[in-house]
């Protein structure tokens, strides 16, 4: 990292900006979120934290009657989690696709982003993390040679990997610790500019479909409708044959998906758009219709109009969708997990969010893992924190940014930590 060209980018997107947030994050979580009046910005006012490896015996801090352990380091930028079976667990290491050099305002972002760890080379690989009898977890290299993965899903011998620009199949064996059959592509996925690359992925209960997340390729449609074509929307892909449609649209970045288990209904959590203030937009949760449109790049939150939009479309804007829950602004949530194990019964029914966290959001936002109560099948109540210091008091460093999330075998809540290289496992103090 140029430490120079890092100070003068910083210093020309924060010169003459008062862009801090005037709202608590608070007002900002639930069915009906706050929303002030919109800001734009060229290029919006940033500030990222300084990215420092986690010390010897550090580690975040968990809720009360709750602990953490450290299972695995070492790894390349850490960012999806599945857990197998027989209880090996899947960590994908990835990072996004070069971003072209001739897109000036992408190149000054990276640049700011990547100082706090966002930006880690990633592996390109997965690795199989087991647990021995001495309760120690061992690393096995599983497959490799995939390019900017994210999303993994099991159904029955056949394990996909949804990589940046496709999604492929590979042949898997209960217990076996690797895999070097090449697999086979089932079918593309939109990529190109991938101004947003992750692909997460979910299989319906009886395997006969998955569904895929994939982010738009801009933030506000500003590279051109037709490089949207498929994009901002979550995709269903028969598992045999790889024929697709789009299941609902308007999801900016949808980065996780899960079944709410009360209700069986698709869910999903998503980044919102940028560049209108640290106010604005809130990042959500929501329950995802069939045929559903939630209004990206038209509107937000409903039927809030973006007026960068070109050109604008009313008749859309009509049927977006309000969401179920915001987050609150700029969290950037990139792991959804529903909770149904026993180790942590107070937990039990409700759903885990990792919050990746801000970059353009003075005081920042996010860097913690939250929970969200259910009933009936609804988010309920404000965020609970459960894991949190990855970010310091006075918000200058992080030392971990908490990404994919799942459960162990034994009903442990287990984190990918990207900027600290890392697996966490949190589970009830005995």
């Amino acid at each position: 990292m140029n430490k120079k060209l890092l100070a003068l980018a910083g210093a020309l997107l924060l010169a003459g900006c008062d862009d801090s947030a005037k709202l608590d994050p608070m007002s900002q979580v639930g069915p009906n979120p706050e929303l002030p009046e919109a800001r734009n910005f060229l290029i919006p006012p940033m500030q990222v934290p300084e990215g420092v490896p986690w010390k010897q015996g550090e580690m975040p801090q968990v809720a009360e009657g709750l602990k953490i352990e450290k299972i695995a380091d070492g790894l390349m930028n850490p960012r999806q989690l599945y857990t197998l079976p027989n209880g090996d667990i899947l960590v994908v290491e990835a990072s996004g696709p070069p971003k072209p050099t001739s897109m000036p305002k992408q190149l000054i972002t990276g640049i700011i982003k990547n100082a706090s760890g966002k930006g880690g080379a990633g592996g390109n690989r997965i690795t199989l993390l087991r647990k021995q009898d001495d309760g120690r977890w061992q690393k096995f290299p599983f497959l490799d040679h995939l390019f900017s993965p994210f999303g993994v899903q099991l159904v029955g011998n056949k394990l996909y990997v949804a990589n940046a620009d496709s999604l492929r199949v590979y042949p898997y064996q209960n217990g076996q610790t690797h895999i070097s059959d090449p697999g086979r592509e089932l079918t593309e996925l939109p990529s190109g500019v991938n101004h947003h690359w992750t692909k997460a992925l979910l299989a319906s209960p009886d395997g006969s479909k998955l569904y895929v997340g994939v982010g738009s390729n801009s933030n506000i449609g500003e590279n051109g409708l037709d490089a949207e074509y498929r994009r901002a929307a979550v995709l269903e892909v028969d598992s045999n044959s790889g024929a697709s449609r789009i299941y609902a649209s308007g999801l900016r970045n949808p980065t996780g998906l899960q079944w709410e288990p009360q209700t069986g209904k698709l869910w999903a959590i998503v980044n919102e758009r940028d560049e209108i203030g640290a106010d604005l937009v809130p990042d959500y949760m929501t329950a995802v219709q069939e045929g559903g449109f939630y209004g990206w790049p038209y509107s937000y939150f409903g039927q809030h109009l973006d007026e960068r939009a070109q050109p604008q479309r009313p008749d859309l804007v009509k049927q977006a969708i309000k969401p179920d829950y915001a987050l609150s602004s700029h969290v950037a949530p990139l792991g959804l997990l529903f909770y149904t194990g026993d180790n942590m019964p107070n937990y039990r029914g409700g759903a885990f969010v990792s919050e990746h966290g801000s970059w353009n959001r003075s005081p920042l936002n996010g860097y913690k893992v939250v929970w969200v109560a259910f009933k009936d099948g609804k988010p309920v109540g404000e965020p609970q924190p459960v894991v949190t210091g990855f970010l310091s008091e006075d918000q200058k460093t992080v030392r971990g940014l908490p990404v994919g999330l799942t459960m162990d075998g034994e009903g442990a809540l287990v984190i990918a930590d990207d900027a600290g290289s890392a697996v966490w496992r949190v589970s009830t103090r005995e």
